[in-house]
């Protein structure tokens, strides 16, 4: 029976060693701790969009998505120049099927899902009163956490934290169960909740670094922090056994690093920045007035999957097109451009913005 159980830890050893990487490139910001990832990244986006496109569904069902056309803009405006900075941490995220919904409600929140589906609430906004600055060290943040796959790391380390404890408990060794609840006890206190500060810390700094690659002020971060330490009152008790560093260490931490990042900092004016090729915001259930640049040519048939094939297809068909076959024609940072064939030899096209679609 040890026998066995030592082979299952070794087992769990060489997965430990299989699954260590660094998800992300460093940076000016120097991010580069080993990460545990052995679940597939393939699992954990594909769960996250699914959750995204049934969160908006809902949003908009209820009428609480993108209602504000002013607002909508001005959100993707700033994620779509923070995107455009991405490959500096990792080149195959430029080719992520970026989405970005504001959803009307007071919390003061905001999230990017793996695989960058990003969600931004008005209350944080409206609450917080937050110039550009402000929200891109917000969703700098955010996106971070999707470039670093922090949400895969919890979802590996959680699965390493129950094979353990499983293995300890069917031992067959005399103080197994006792022994397998304070592994469980431990892998919370030790494992999760430590690099769950950990994650957050590295998320403020490459947040940062995006925001001041992206041509927002990296100094203003800390205002924003300090915003939400007054909704939240001091981060009193134990900073050890809470999930996020503490208000003091984090503005401590922001301000440290940012003469680091002030040498990529570069202010940019909407005309010069590279976010701002695709000029044009669409919102939901409205026509572009003009057309958005795009990177280049698909010649081949691309197939489409979730919102934007959804929204595509319903949109051809209210316009006359009843067999729409949506084809992938053109593609830039967050923007997709589609071709649909109706009868009679008539062509349609439409254009996707972070998942909101619209007739071109």
């Amino acid at each position: 029976m040890r026998r066995l159980v030592g082979l299952g830890l070794a087992a769990i050893l060489s997965a430990l060693v299989a699954g260590c990487a660094t998800s992300t490139q460093p940076g000016a910001v120097g991010v580069g701790r080993p990460q545990l990832l052995t679940v597939p990244a393939a699992q954990v986006n594909g769960q996250a969009a699914s959750g995204y496109l049934s969160l908006s569904s809902a949003a908009g069902r209820a009428g609480k998505l993108n209602n504000d056309p002013a607002l909508t803009a001005r959100v993707q405006g700033v994620a779509r120049r923070l995107i455009a900075e991405v490959g500096v941490f990792r080149p195959d995220a430029v080719a992520w099927r970026w989405e970005v919904n504001v959803f009307d409600s007071d919390q003061i929140n905001a999230f990017c899902a793996p695989g960058g589906k990003i969600g931004v609430f008005t209350g944080l906004i409206v609450r917080l009163d937050l110039n550009d600055d402000e929200l891109a060290a917000v969703l700098g943040h955010e996106i971070a956490h999707a470039l670093r796959e922090h949400t895969r790391e919890k979802v590996s380390q959680a699965e390493l934290s129950d094979t353990i404890v499983s293995a300890i408990a069917y031992s067959g060794l005399r103080y197994a169960g006792p022994a397998s609840m304070l592994a469980s006890v431990g892998s919370v206190y030790v494992v999760q909740l430590p690099f769950s500060r950990e994650m957050e810390s590295e998320a403020d700094l490459i947040g940062l670094e995006l925001m001041a690659r992206a041509g927002y002020d990296p100094r203003l971060a800390s205002s924003l922090w300090r915003k939400l330490q007054a909704q939240e009152g001091s981060a009193a008790g134990v900073v050890f056994f809470k999930t996020h560093p503490s208000n003091e260490f984090r503005l401590d931490q922001i301000e440290a690093a940012t003469p680091r990042v002030l040498k990529v900092y570069r202010p940019k004016f909407v005309s010069d920045s590279p976010g701002e090729a695709i000029a044009t915001v669409v919102v939901a259930g409205s026509a572009p007035p003009s057309a958005p640049a795009v990177a280049g040519r698909v010649p081949a048939r691309t197939p489409l999957v979730g919102q934007d094939e959804h929204q595509v297809r319903q949109a051809a068909r209210g316009r006359a097109c009843p067999n729409p076959d949506p084809v992938l024609i053109g593609k830039g940072p967050g923007t997709e451009v589609y071709s649909v064939a109706c009868e009679g030899g008539k062509e349609q096209q439409y254009v996707c913005v972070f998942g909101n679609c619209a007739a071109r």
